[in-house]
């Protein structure tokens, strides 16, 4: 029989890896060449020849029984102090080995925060729109998610309903910069605004309140726009990071989570954080890449490559009628349904071969997700349907 959790679990699996597996499916319909895919966030931007470079030499230079053995829960420690001082050298920040934590992607380093500091029923508030696995990492661990409205049409968070929604049960704010699926990026005016109310509601419920920063698409941001660290604002912030995305390998689950020296407590958390990755079941972050990454930290996939994407798709929906936020990050793109129910809009992409993900899967009814993480050629090619799309509900 299956469990409480698990039923829940089920009911809300990812609706983007249904979008996927219904794309395969009209694929095999249809011919593979004739079906435009814009559900998953797979990164196709090519890795970056020096990391293939490092897993080599690893291969090659490191004692067999040694690289593939256990090692510290948190990672090894040479491994953690380059991640340290390769983020000094960028936002002069102070860390040492002993703020890093190596772990199975951002997801890995999500989860061991929560197990860290969630007790039953304790609320983790969010922004809508949010990548809805948040929903399943904050009910592991017997928590509630709340929701933040955003403003509109600039889709940075509403601070006087954040100031609302937090309370004495607040633990966390999980913060996702730049965002899926908006790909909007939080300014250093929004992140000095959300510390200080942070910085009071600790003050009102004296007990402490985490800021967890969610940065897989750090690396990916557009037209000279700046991501500040939000370490620098508030001091008792994580932050969780992963490579998937910055050298374009998200099936090999590696990244890391920061423990600033600042943050109340912070020998204690970090090592509540190590403990978790061996309950959890992660035990450490796998070696070898760990070793590999280590070498190529400077090291970032072909963001152009994206950036042509973002301003082909995005010129040609505007063009055709559709209304799209206009993306400073990320790889995706967000668009208003033509329709109030966008699952609908959704339904009746599909039928011109294209697969978009409904705005509902980020809990912000009326509008699609594109993941413009795809080839060029793709992009050119599925234009027409789109155009198709666009006549259908009168907009060009």
């Amino acid at each position: 029989m299956l469990s409480k959790q698990m039923l829940y679990n089920l009911e809300n699996s990812s609706a983007i890896r249904k979008m996927f597996i219904e794309g395969q499916e009209l694929a095999a319909k249809v011919g593979a060449e004739n079906v435009f895919d814009f559900s998953l966030g797979n990164p196709v931007a090519p890795v970056p020849r020096a990391f293939t470079e490092a897993l080599m030499e690893v291969l090659r230079e490191e004692d067999s029984l040694a690289l593939h053995g256990y090692m510290n829960n948190a990672g090894y420690p040479e491994v953690r102090q380059a991640v340290a001082d390769h983020l000094n050298r960028r936002f002069d920040l102070g860390l040492s080995y002993e703020n890093i934590v190596m772990t199975v992607g951002a997801a890995g380093a999500i989860n061991i925060i929560f197990k860290a500091i969630l007790d039953i029923e304790d609320d983790v508030v969010v922004f809508r729109p949010y990548f809805g696995e948040y929903r399943s990492y904050v009910s592991n661990y017997h928590g509630r998610v709340v929701e933040v409205d955003p403003q509109m049409p600039s889709f940075q968070p509403d601070l006087a309903d954040f100031e609302r929604k937090i309370d004495a049960r607040t633990k966390a704010v999980l913060i996702n910069n730049p965002v899926n699926p908006s790909g909007v990026v939080y300014s250093a005016e929004t992140l000095r605004a959300i510390a200080a109310i942070l910085e009071r509601k600790q003050q009102e419920y004296r007990h402490a309140i985490y800021l967890i920063a969610d940065e897989p698409y750090r690396e990916l941001a557009y037209d000279g726009v700046d991501i500040p660290y939000v370490t620098k604002f508030y001091p008792n912030t994580f932050v969780a990071y992963s490579f998937s995305k910055t050298l374009s390998i998200p099936g090999e689950r590696i990244g890391y989570l920061v423990v600033p020296p600042a943050m109340e407590q912070w020998r204690e958390m970090a090592n509540a954080v190590t403990v978790a990755n061996r309950v959890c079941g992660f035990i450490n972050a796998p070696s070898l890449l760990q070793k590999a990454v280590a070498r190529c930290l400077e090291e970032k996939c072909d963001v152009d490559f994206y950036d042509r994407n973002r301003r082909t798709l995005y010129d040609a929906l505007t063009a055709m009628g559709f209304r799209c936020v206009r993306p400073q990050g990320t790889f995706y793109l967000f668009m208003e349904s033509p329709e109030p129910d966008e699952r609908r809009f959704v339904a009746n992409a599909k039928k011109h071969n294209l697969i978009l993900v409904s705005g509902s899967t980020f809990a912000m009814p009326g509008y699609v997700r594109i993941a413009y993480c795809v080839s060029p050629d793709m992009i050119a090619r599925s234009l027409p349907q789109f155009q198709s799309l666009a006549e259908e509900y009168g907009l060009s």
